[in-house]
């Protein structure tokens, strides 16, 4: 078989497998009883955008991000989970490949534990309405020429405010390695901590519902990279407004969401500022179905 025929048979198999991936997770979540949970909110988005950047590529990249988002609420505490599938233009190629774009699929899960009502006691002070511990973890894979394989666990505590909505803001210890083409082996970076903010915030713009939402993480230096030079401090900013779409097409409330949505994202995976590529400045358009 042609090496270009195998590469496009890995590719195919990638998507199938991803496919099937996709699916064991969102049927896991349908069949959950409801009465294991408090709440739970489960959607599928789709986002785009033509000013992604990647480390060491000086292309403007556009990109569809299609996710499959879950979160829920118990006596003790939530969940959330997150998994991203980003299909890149040529700009990103596939490892190989001059003509189509990579292809990544990024897991993220975390899981607050309401210290407070562990003990049965409040534990609120000045703004704050609760204490609690957070534990997670990320996993990615990609097809381009570098090969990602991300591992990372987090931990720490997390102070969660009282607003309407929710804002919680943890100070998490952080495990990360990676395995991408150039190694042998996977590397281990220098445990190091990111201070990271989550928050829903609901407002009313005339008629108009909407929500303020996103997360804002800062991350330390990790030490050495993989191919022994220095790492940086870096900065992810992700923030949304969001509107209830669906009341103005006859869809129950909350079903339908539309918005705009913009990153920001300073010295990328920990790459120097030197580094083409390591800065992103992302608007995007946002679409989200919760079910």
């Amino acid at each position: 078989m042609a090496s270009g025929d195998q590469m496009k048979l890995q590719v195919t198999r990638q998507k199938m497998s991803l496919a099937g991936f996709f699916s064991a997770i969102l049927v896991g979540f349908i069949v959950l009883p409801a009465r294991a949970f408090d709440w739970s909110d489960t959607a599928l988005s789709w986002r785009y955008g033509t000013n992604f950047a990647e480390p060491y590529n000086s292309h403007d990249i556009s990109k569809h991000i299609f996710a499959l988002t879950h979160a829920d609420g118990y006596r003790y505490g939530t969940n959330y989970l997150n998994i991203d599938y980003l299909v890149s233009d040529d700009k990103n190629p596939a490892r190989g490949s001059t003509t189509s774009g990579a292809q990544e699929t990024y897991v993220l899960y975390r899981h607050t534990l309401d210290i407070g009502r562990v003990l049965d006691r409040s534990l609120a002070f000045g703004p704050v309405r609760g204490v609690g511990f957070t534990a997670g973890f990320d996993w990615n894979t990609k097809n381009d020429s570098y090969g990602s394989e991300k591992h990372l666990l987090v931990l720490g505590p997390t102070l969660m405010f009282d607003v309407p909505g929710f804002l919680n803001v943890s100070l998490l210890a952080r495990d990360e390695s990676n395995h991408p083409n150039a190694i042998k082996s996977r590397y281990t970076y220098d445990t190091n901590l990111m201070l990271s903010a989550a928050w829903k915030l609901p407002f009313q713009a005339g008629p108009l519902p909407v929500t303020f939402e996103g997360y804002a993480n800062y991350i330390g230096a990790k030490g050495r990279n993989e191919f022994g030079g220095g790492t940086a401090p870096e900065t992810n900013i992700d923030m949304e407004l969001m509107t209830d779409a669906g009341t103005y097409l006859g869809i129950s409330k909350n079903t339908f969401r539309l918005g705009l949505e913009y990153q920001f994202w300073k010295n990328k995976f920990g790459n120097l500022s030197n580094v083409p590529g390591s800065e992103a400045r992302t608007p995007m358009i946002r679409a989200e179905y919760h079910f």
